[in-house]
């Protein structure tokens, strides 16, 4: 964070100081929630969970180096007290990104907001130092705490905001006001709390409608929902996609061997070839989004084309991809999942599997439950079943309770011999399962909703194939 006294700090939030001998001290360190974190120059943010009250840990954080707690009472340690820690975090985070100076870009989609905040984060590092939001830490939370990792070398400040309801990216774009609003799509993850694509629709146009006139506001052309954005923004608009209308776009898209995407970017300065280090096609719509962005920041096609090409996953369990010792192929994608992300990735298996098919090897799909789906939990879940046998993967291990079952069903009716699919109870049984009949050149991919922690299965499968119980939840 940019260095800040105690006493200034106060006054941002509203608060009262307790116990500081000297409110001149300054943070000069990271602002964290997690006592784990501290170092010296911290502010340590206490928040009161189900599981912990931060409150506790005070004595300790400032032990460790810590300057001071922003809190809710005191604590008889250093601190900031105030009457809601969440707002004061926020009004910190906002006043802080407006003396930065930096450019902000903020975006959000119902799939592919993470993949493609990575994309933005490192081509926009090739250009100048960028700060992110680490994995998908993009609540009301965990946003003001990546804008307040910030510091006056921050050039670019690339935020994901995600939304459960009408009103939350209006609340976050308040927090940290952005220039450049990008919108991936508008699908069904969280359909269940939202009630429709319209309503997604709405919660995820606030971000357009939060840009200034001199901002731009970058939208998927190949989505009807979020080209209709436009109406919602005096910004400019920048339009990406497959799309012939698209200002930025891809032509020639094809797919390697091992599944990574290749294809000729087409912006108004000119045109490049890319093939990515990440696999699937989908990417190609998520570094469409990441060159527009690049793009109106003034990079060159050639320099986007070039980091594009270079830049890799960042984060955690989306689309890992290991091969083992006896040439077995893992693809941990396991950290959420909705209906796009679940074809998006069957797809990729497809292709990754397309080579070494003909030598006798086979694909996997280990898949869980996609959560918050509402009424639409049974077809989609059906849907994504009969989509697995459609793409020829050779098998489909549905793992867990009624909505795996779903899945398994999918791909039974949907098959020819019922053969095609199983339904094993839990994460131990599909890795009983699998070590028991994969055979090299095989590739499995493993991916369910964050929730069902299908995670382990591909840690279990990489242990060097070692028995052992997996933490199957």
């Amino acid at each position: 964070m940019i260095a800040l006294s105690l006493a200034e700090i106060a006054e941002v939030v509203g608060g009262q100081t307790h116990d500081i001998p000297d409110p001149s001290v300054q943070v000069t360190g990271s602002v964290v929630r997690d006592s784990r974190e501290v170092e010296p120059g911290s502010l340590f943010v206490a928040f009161v969970g189900e599981r912990a009250d931060g409150h506790d840990f005070a004595e300790a954080v400032v032990a460790a180096g810590a300057v001071a707690v922003l809190g809710s009472r005191p604590m008889g340690v250093p601190a900031i007290v105030v009457p809601d820690v969440q707002k004061a975090l926020g009004a910190l985070a906002r006043h802080v990104v407006q003396r930065l100076g930096a450019t902000l870009v903020a975006l959000t989609g119902s799939a592919g907001k993470t993949s493609t905040k990575d994309l933005i984060a490192q081509v926009l590092q090739s250009k100048a130092p960028t700060v992110f939001t680490p994995g998908s830490l993009n609540n009301e939370i965990g946003l003001p705490l990546t804008a307040l990792s910030a510091t006056e070398e921050t050039k670019f400040l690339v935020l994901e905001m995600g939304a459960r309801g009408i009103g939350h990216i209006r609340y976050l774009a308040d927090l940290t006001p952005p220039r450049i609003g990008l919108v991936l799509n508008v699908g069904t993850a969280h359909i269940g709390e939202f009630g429709g694509r319209e309503q997604i629709a709405q919660a995820k146009g606030e971000l357009v409608e939060s840009l200034p006139e001199d901002g731009a506001a970058i939208l998927n052309a190949d989505d009807p929902l979020v080209r209709a954005m436009a109406s919602r923004t005096k910004a400019k608009v920048l339009l990406f996609g497959e799309s012939g209308e698209a200002d930025v776009r891809a032509e020639n898209v094809r797919l390697t061997d091992s599944g990574q995407p290749s294809f000729m970017l087409h912006t108004p300065s000119g045109c490049s070839d890319v093939t990515m280090r990440l696999y699937g096609e989908h990417h190609v719509s998520n570094a469409l989004a990441a060159a527009a962005v690049a793009h109106e920041l003034g990079m060159s096609v050639a320099e986007i084309a070039t980091a594009l090409s270079e830049a890799g996953s960042l984060s955690r369990w989306r689309m890992e991809v290991t091969e083992r010792p006896d040439g077995v192929t893992i693809v941990n994608d396991a950290y959420n999942a909705n209906p796009e992300s679940m074809r998006a990735a069957l797809r990729a298996l497809a292709a990754m599997g397309g080579a070494s098919r003909a030598k006798g090897s086979r694909t996997w799909a280990v898949l869980g439950k996609m959560a918050e789906l509402g009424d639409e939990a049974l077809a989609e879940h059906d849907a994504v079943g009969r989509l697995a046998v459609r793409l020829n993967v050779s098998k489909l291990v549905a793992v867990g309770g009624r909505e795996a079952s779903w899945l398994q069903l999918g791909a039974y009716n949907e098959g020819s011999w019922g053969e095609e699919s199983v339904h094993v109870s839990d994460a131990q049984a599909a890795v009983d399962l699998l070590r028991s009949e994969l055979r090299p050149g095989d590739v499995v991919l493993v991916k369910a909703s964050r929730s069902v922690g299908l995670e382990s299965i591909a840690e279990a499968l990489l242990a060097g194939g070692a028995q052992g119980e997996v933490d199957a939840r």
